[in-house]
């Protein structure tokens, strides 16, 4: 039974900056919670907020959860690593994910071609330039140093980061949900951020994390609801579902969709897609199956949530984090730590 760790995780703002993050990472941190994240999605970036939060903490590690590959260049995503790892002495993890098409080609007039085979190479430059032993090139068709392509004035130069990393070894972990991304993320990177894990079906990525090196990390993410009532606890996660299910992403692809599909819900997600895109938006969420709403979520009264904790424990699961008040936050500190 492994020792469950808590995350806070912020996620990414809405029409406006949440003044409360702060005082709830300071409050994670009295309580014993290991870290807190903050995302990007097309508002806020990820790295700001987290050097905000740094600034006013001084134990709790900071992840980005998750930094978008196509957002900046890998060694500009390495830069700003090395300076936030720098500035918070040495509490820096690096998530990274690659978004999906909508955002890469919609939002940073990007192609989304070849996720797979771009994570590794975007990684494998972050280490480089952690590592700091030569100057850095690359010769793979994503992010080729020096750049010598249409356009290219021929005086590329191989560079080493000028500031010397506090770590070579930051931790770097991957938010992956298909099996050859998930299997790829075990072999190069130091921790997985899955979606909608459930503890109850460790089957869907048995074969995927069988593999994984001593001290890899798997960070799941879960929504959190303490209410004594089991319906009205349940909605948030059914209407998060409802929402990413059905309408993010196109109607041929959907990532979200396709997992919920592999973990034996595919009529249902097929259903949630259909109601979402004839914005019937209620009865989707109606649609949503309560049995994976409620494996992938700890919702209803706290004895029901200090028993499913349990099963958490006996998952490969190391730290779970999710959204919350003050409250939820000191409520999940009594139940887990």
């Amino acid at each position: 039974m492994s020792n469950l760790k808590l995350g806070l995780q912020l996620g990414y703002w809405g029409a406006l900056y949440p003044a409360s993050h702060v005082e709830l990472a300071q409050e994670a941190e009295r309580l014993g919670y290991d870290s807190v994240w903050t995302a990007e999605s097309w508002g806020n970036d990820c790295f700001t907020p987290l050097a905000w939060i740094g600034a006013h903490t001084s134990k709790i590690r900071l992840g980005t959860g998750v930094a978008q590959l196509s957002a900046r260049t890998p060694t500009a995503c390495a830069m700003a690593t090395l300076a936030l790892d720098h500035m918070s002495n040495g509490r820096m993890i690096l998530g990274l994910g690659v978004s999906g098409p909508q955002v890469v080609e919609g939002w940073y007039g990007q192609p989304y071609s070849k996720p797979v085979s771009r994570t590794r190479e975007y990684v494998d430059i972050i280490r480089k330039v952690l590592a700091r032993e030569a100057p850095v090139t690359n010769d793979g068709e994503h992010y080729p140093l020096p750049y010598n392509g249409p356009g290219a004035w021929g005086m590329g130069k191989p560079l080493k980061p000028i500031t010397h990393p506090l770590r070579a070894d930051v931790p770097i972990f991957i938010g992956a949900e298909g099996p050859k991304n998930v299997t790829q993320t075990v072999e190069i990177a130091d921790g997985w951020l899955p979606l909608y894990y459930s503890p109850y079906r460790q089957e869907v990525y048995a074969d995927q994390i069988a593999h994984r090196k001593p001290g890899f990390e798997i960070t799941a993410g879960a929504i959190v609801s303490i209410n004594d009532n089991l319906e009205e606890a349940l909605y948030p996660v059914k209407a998060m579902l409802g929402f990413y299910i059905g309408g993010m992403g196109s109607k041929q692809r959907n990532f979200h969709k396709e997992l919920m599909a592999r973990m034996g819900f595919a009529d249902e997600a097929e259903q949630i897609q259909e109601l979402f895109f004839a914005d019937r938006r209620d009865e989707a969420i109606a649609m949503v199956p309560t049995a994976f709403a409620d494996e992938i979520s700890l919702c209803g009264p706290r004895e029901r949530i200090a028993e499913k904790l349990e099963d958490w424990k006996k998952s490969p699961v190391t730290t779970l984090y999710f959204h919350g008040d003050v409250d939820t936050l000191r409520g999940m500190a009594e139940l887990a730590l």
